[in-house]
């Protein structure tokens, strides 16, 4: 077991340091067993934080975020969170003012994160494979730049599904009523 974990540290340290080293706009720890956001990257990444237009933390085994996440990578453009155990995202998301994509799916979200529908740039969010129940049709109505919102496999009630179809502008993936996720 500590082999296994040593490597995993190993591992995100060299992903670290390539991104560093290359002056890359991409951090990508995916499946990386990470249960939350090592802090000593924090360290590490301090010069070129601004720079980093795209993070892939999927297939961890995060639970939350914090907020000093979103405060210091506020530069990014899209953020790839699915397959972790995330039920909230922190309000810092406001912080995020250039993404335009993100992806929450197979996560365990029950509420819609309405602080997405404050971000101007927003263009496509996935929520597919959680536990959502109600959305906000009239925030994602107004949204100036979204796009597409992928709410596949989600147990959606009866009012969303009649609600948004006439509001929305954009496209809403939606699955029929009572559809489950396939199997992995």
């Amino acid at each position: 077991m500590l082999k296994k974990m040593g490597e995993a540290v190993a591992r995100v340290a060299r992903k670290v340091n390539e991104t560093v080293e290359s002056g890359s706009d991409t951090l990508d720890l995916a499946e990386c067993k990470l249960v939350s956001f090592p802090i000593g990257i924090y360290k590490v990444l301090r010069n070129v934080s601004g720079q980093i237009h795209l993070i892939t933390l999927a297939n961890n085994e995060l639970k939350s975020l914090t907020s000093k996440f979103m405060t210091t990578f506020s530069q990014l453009r899209e953020l790839h969170l699915e397959g972790n155990f995330l039920h909230r995202l922190p309000s810092e998301v406001s912080a995020l003012q250039h993404l335009k994509a993100i992806d929450l799916s197979r996560n365990q979200f029950q509420d819609f994160p309405e602080q997405l529908t404050a971000l101007p740039a927003l263009e496509t969010i996935n929520l597919e494979e959680n536990e959502i129940v109600d959305v906000p049709v009239e925030k994602l109505a107004a949204m100036p730049a979204l796009r597409s919102i992928n709410l596949r496999f989600n147990p959606l009630n009866a009012e969303v599904r009649v609600i948004a179809p006439p509001l929305i502008k954009f496209d809403m993936l939606m699955s029929p009523e009572g559809a489950r996720a396939p199997l992995p």
